[in-house]
């Protein structure tokens, strides 16, 4: 039996990656794949430097070592010299918990001590290259500066872990020891999955985004490569990534991108919302990118386009040419007439009462009709006695298909008539004097062309004003179909069977 062969039977890492957690594990299937993007000569090199600056379970670095371990075969060929140089001088790591220091090392070294008995190599310290200090958050008033968690979430006693990732708290300023060390080791390859999110303290179990820290953090170090595996949300932006959205899409330095619709394709079990996606960053690269779109289990043909094509990161490659068709017949789009959410100012916790009064409204929230009173009403849009089209604000199924493969996206739309308001639960579409061009509205949000265009531009489960910009704006004086759609915008055969093939008709 090999070296290899006893060290990895059975993969104990893969029935970890199976866990849910805003610090996921990711299998080693898939740190692989990530591996296969990078040039392979890193791998023949006894000069390569690794960095995983958020080691979990430390899978990235053991498959680094395999690939050293077989790449450096002719330059060292005695195996214990080249197993002692490649985990003392090529593979570091930064252990986001205490918890996960120790995994890593014993799926690094074979032991959580390093410095012991059991370890492949001996160190002379039990952390070995892959460490572990605890960090503290640096607050500013209620919020850390350095990642945004909240004071009165993480403030935390010396018993529980403060998720104070060190390689986000550090900088030139703040820290300074670690970010100058870091930056002089000259890493070629900094990869990993980093840390989803943190609570802010908000309402609802609100989170700020801390992925995309990692990554801005890891080019001011200057590797060659980067790659990382993180949530798609930052595709069209939102919370805390809007400025992050925008240096991606400009970033000519990412080389590939390969992207997960559904979650659980890539992570078994996990759901996060708008899939996920790893990319390969090139330091000396300035380009198109290779992006690759993988979908109930298979692979489309990998295309080379820009990120910055559109305003909003369009995933499918495939969609492309009917969007461009769209873009070139039109010149208005309904997010310029979609309202703002809660256009009434009333919470999505807003609950009327049973019984009419005098002077109430009917309010439709997410537990069905009541009645408020007009008083309690903000109609700062004065859209009050207007037919109005409204969805519900989450995706109808959330983000995945459902068995049929297909999506349905939004809610069966309603309209509502004078005098009836609705909590911010719902989004309001568009509103109207006329019924009956209400209605044509509504027969034109239900349609297959439309529900794939807002699709395209969805990565996470919330409908937005944004969510309708490829939606071409239509005269409501007239009904719309599919039928109609396809052929006013000169979609082939192959590209009707493709929108019907992503999209579950409604009735």
């Amino acid at each position: 039996m090999s070296f290899l062969q006893e060290l990895h039977k059975p993969d104990i890492l893969d029935c970890i990656s199976h866990l849910s957690s805003d610090e996921v594990f990711t299998p080693p299937r898939v740190v692989n794949e990530m591996l296969d993007t990078l040039p392979q000569e890193l791998f023949k090199s006894p000069d390569t430097k690794f960095l995983d600056p958020c080691s979990k379970s430390g899978v990235f670095l053991r498959e680094i070592a395999k690939r050293l371990i077989e790449g450096l075969t002719d330059k060292i060929p005695d195996l214990e010299k080249r197993l002692d140089h490649i985990f003392k001088n090529q593979l570091f790591g930064l252990a986001i918990t205490e918890l996960t220091a120790l995994l890593s090392r014993r799926s690094v070294y074979c032991s959580k001590d390093a410095s012991g008995e059991y370890s492949v190599v001996h160190f002379d310290n039990p952390e070995g290259n892959i460490e572990y200090k605890r960090t503290y958050h640096l607050w500013l008033k209620d919020k850390c500066m350095m990642c945004g968690a909240s004071k009165s979430e993480y403030d935390r006693g010396e018993e529980l872990e403060t998720h104070a990732y060190s390689f986000i708290h550090t900088d030139e300023q703040r820290n300074s020891a670690l970010f100058k060390r870091l930056k002089e080791m000259k890493f070629d390859v900094i990869i990993g999955n980093p840390p989803y999110q943190l609570s802010d303290g908000g309402a609802q179990a609100s989170a700020r985004p801390l992925y995309h820290l990692f990554i801005q953090q890891a080019k001011k170090l200057n590797p060659r490569y980067i790659t990382m595996i993180i949530p798609a949300r930052w595709y069209s932006g939102g919370k805390g990534l809007d400025s992050f959205r925008d240096e991606m899409l400009n970033d000519k330095r990412i080389k590939a991108l390969v992207d997960y619709v559904n979650s659980s394709e890539c992570f078994p079990g996990v759901n996060i919302a708008g899939g996920v996606c790893y990319f390969l960053w090139d330091k000396d690269y300035d380009g198109k990118c290779l992006i690759t779109n993988i979908k109930n289990g298979e692979k489309n043909t990998p295309q080379t386009r820009f990120l910055s094509e559109f305003d909003t990161f369009v995933r499918d490659n495939d969609a492309i040419s009917i969007l461009n068709k769209v873009l070139i017949s039109s010149n208005k789009f309904m997010n310029d007439v979609v309202h703002s959410r809660n256009s009434f100012s009333l919470p999505s916790n807003e609950r009327g009462h049973k019984d009419k009064k005098d002077n109430d409204c009917l309010l439709f929230s997410s537990e069905g009709k009541s009645y408020i009173e007009k008083t309690k009403i903000n109609d700062k849009e004065n859209i009050l006695k207007l037919f109005k089209v409204v969805i519900t604000y989450a995706m109808s199924g959330g983000n995945k298909p459902g068995s049929d493969g297909k999506y349905q996206i939004i809610s069966s739309p309603m309209i509502l008539k004078s005098n009836e308001v609705c909590t911010e639960t719902y989004l309001i579409i568009n509103v109207f004097e006329d019924e009956k061009m209400a209605n044509n509205l509504v027969s034109y949000i239900k349609t297959n062309f439309v529900r794939f265009l807002m699709l395209q531009t969805l990565s996470s489960i919330h409908i937005t004003k944004n969510s309708f910009q490829f939606v071409p704006l239509q005269n409501f004086n007239e009904e719309w179909t599919d039928e109609k759609l396809y052929k006013k915008y000169g979609l082939t055969q192959e590209e009707i069977d493709f929108i019907e093939s992503m999209i579950r008709p409604m009735e």
